[in-house]
């Protein structure tokens, strides 16, 4: 069965080898091992410190990050990995552009103009990120990518108070089949003088040598070339199915996009997210077979250190029950009688 849970210890070999099959682009998880192994560390802290935490002591844990990964139980192995950040840039400033509309206009002349422009922000800061999320691709099949993406949001649902009110996703920028960013190219290489691979990686230790490399002032899109301006906001083509399921859960595109390769920031309201909105809480009935309905289902407990979430039939009995079968409750570490979190896959 295939199954998504909070990381542990002996999942660090795990997580690097996930690491280095990312690719230029993925900055939450570089294949740097000292910045896995840091990474792992601050899941495992920030797991272990709000179990520690009552309901009423802090509304938002700050700077944590709850990294959860996929694991086929058949074999054993972890075969993907997805995280949401707590709040970002509160211990370092974290920046992307926004897109705006500058007019230029005489009536003299009868001129009028109007330019996109991008201007460096800090406008997300305290927000929450959806973020990190790879699967192998061999078990890029039978909607495990759906799985592991919204068990987080199954997560958001059972933990508010871990979260901030906003969130957000930050989706990877176009680049050629020779991962080259045509926007880095045309913008981040005169400033900063490395390639998108470098400066990507660089990014992912400390973003602070952003602030002092990049201008303050607007930058008017209409200069650059046109296969610059032509990509921001461009999904790469590996990440518009994630994008798609994310947009089909409220999140939606406000004008901001990434530095380096002016991928796109997908942005909702925590509480307005379908699967954290919809999902309700059943008590189980454990049975030896399950209905024939093939309706997929996300279902998920409400432990923290001992998060499980899986997706598969199941049945109701009136409004307060729901029927699973034993493979399913011991999958999700929970007995007969305890609540279960339950949500439709798709709409």
């Amino acid at each position: 069965m295939i199954i998504v849970r909070p990381i542990r210890e002996q999942d660090r070999e795990a997580l690097w080898h996930i690491a280095t099959q990312t690719g230029a682009g993925f900055t939450s998880l570089p294949p740097e091992r000292t910045l896995i192994d840091d990474k792992l560390e601050w899941a495992l802290n920030s797991f272990n410190l709000a179990a520690t935490q009552s309901e009423s002591s802090h509304p938002v844990q700050k700077n944590a990050l709850y990294l959860l990964v996929m694991e086929d139980t058949t074999t054993g192995e972890v075969v993907g990995t997805a995280g949401i950040e707590s709040a970002v840039g509160l211990d370092a400033p974290w920046y992307n552009y926004k897109v705006n509309k500058q007019v230029h206009a005489s009536q003299q002349l009868q001129v009028y103009t109007m330019v996109d422009t991008l201007m460096l922000c800090n406008d997300h800061t305290g927000c929450s990120e959806l973020c990190t999320l790879f699967l192998l691709p061999a078990y890029r099949h039978s909607k495990n990518g759906a799985l592991l993406s919204k068990s987080r949001m199954l997560f958001l649902a059972a933990f508010p108070r871990l979260f901030a009110d906003d969130i957000f996703a930050e989706m990877r920028g176009y680049s050629d089949q020779d991962e080259v960013s045509p926007f880095w190219e045309a913008l981040g290489r005169h400033f900063f003088a490395v390639d998108f691979a470098k400066a990507d990686q660089q990014s992912a230790v400390d973003k602070a040598f952003i602030a002092e490399l990049m201008p303050r002032h607007p930058i008017y899109t209409n200069l650059l070339p046109d296969d610059a301006r032509e990509v921001i906001a461009l999904t790469h083509e590996s990440t518009t199915p994630a994008r798609r399921l994310l947009e089909a859960e409220g999140f939606h595109y406000t004008g901001y996009v990434d530095i380096f390769d002016a991928g796109p920031l997908l942005e909702s309201r925590t509480r307005d997210i379908r699967t954290v909105r919809d999902s309700r809480q059943y008590k189980t009935i454990v049975v030896d077979h399950n209905t024939n309905d093939q309706r997929l289902w996300l279902m998920a407990n409400d432990e923290l250190s001992n998060f499980r979430c899986i997706m598969g039939n199941l049945s109701f009995e009136g409004l307060e029950y729901v029927r699973i079968t034993q493979e399913q409750a011991d999958a999700l570490c929970i007995s007969e009688g305890e609540l279960l979190r339950v949500v439709p896959l798709a709409r």
